[in-house]
């Protein structure tokens, strides 16, 4: 299939919403054919191995075929913030990104727009594009789609957000979360293989995998720990995160949403992965609510 034909009948995202992207009918994700982004800098709040000293060189991609009602990137997976750009354009902020140092090309959200993505690698690594490329994921992924990546992405980092399909239905419209969400993690650990790092300890190749632990959802948090824990063991990384952020208005119809994470809750949580014997890991520490970890959507680089 041509890219035309994948906008044309959109299949990207497990959602298939089937939409004629391509002639201006908006697909799940929001979002019409044409590449819409935000935001393409160097981002200092992702892992260490990612961030690095020099920073991740992150590209915000607008829309989302998820839509978490606690979305904290909502200005520009909700309310499309951003600009148009062609194919060639992102292949030069790729390569722009690479000369300010950055540790890897960021891809955040880009499911929606992986074969425009694709060409735009192809394009950047012909005209010297070697750093490793991160896909930056909510885990709600179609194994076909990320299969159009094999061989350009070298670092996965998607989200694991539910084991359970109750918050899944509730807080994301898709009670299939979990099971698509493990189809497209085998597919991720089978393309990346075991984890490889430089002598800066900066990864190179690899798989992380991210959790949120959500207010009242420490039970979820732990059944999430343990699949991925037994199911892949040091395979991959597992980052467990306290960051979660009470956006504007959300209590008005998700009271248990309305606060944030405690202290105590997380340490649970991290105390049970100790437990069953998680060693290849990531935690957040100090005041990772902070609107710090939410950067401004203003166009920057793009």
């Amino acid at each position: 299939m041509t890219i035309e034909d994948e906008y044309r009948c959109c299949r990207l995202c497990p959602r298939n919403c089937g939409a004629d992207r391509l002639h201006g009918i908006y697909g799940a994700c929001g979002m019409g054919a044409e590449i819409t982004a935000a935001r393409a800098a160097l981002h200092f709040w992702e892992e260490p191995c990612i961030s690095g000293k020099e920073g991740s060189g992150t590209v915000f991609f607008s829309g989302c075929p998820l839509g978490c009602v606690f979305c904290q990137n909502r200005e520009i997976s909700g309310n499309h913030a951003g600009r148009v750009i062609d194919t060639d354009r992102l292949a030069d902020i790729f390569l722009e990104l690479q000369e300010q140092k950055a540790n890897n090309i960021n891809l955040v959200t880009a499911v929606h727009y992986v074969p425009s993505v694709v060409k735009a690698l192809e394009s950047a690594k012909k005209k010297g594009l070697g750093i490793p490329v991160v896909y930056n994921s909510s885990g709600y992924e179609s194994v076909r789609t990320l299969q159009m990546l094999d061989g350009l992405v070298d670092i996965w980092l998607p989200d694991f957000k539910y084991i359970d399909p109750e918050p899944a239905a509730r807080y994301s419209r898709c009670p299939d979360y979990p099971e698509r969400a493990k189809e497209a993690l085998a597919e991720m650990v089978r393309q990346a293989g075991v984890p490889v790092f430089d002598d800066r300890g900066m990864m190179k190749r690899g798989v992380i995998v991210r959790h949120l632990v959500l207010p009242g959802q420490t039970g979820n948090a732990k059944r999430v720990i343990r699949y991925l824990h037994v199911t892949y063991g040091n395979r991959i990384y597992i980052s467990i995160m306290n960051q979660y952020t009470p956006m504007p208005g959300i209590g008005e119809k998700y009271p248990e949403l309305a606060g944030r994470v405690s202290e105590q809750a997380y340490e649970k949580v991290l105390d049970f992965a100790a437990r069953i014997g998680v060693e290849k890991g990531f935690r957040q520490e100090g005041g990772t609510y902070l609107e710090s970890f939410i950067p401004a959507f203003d166009l920057q680089g793009i």
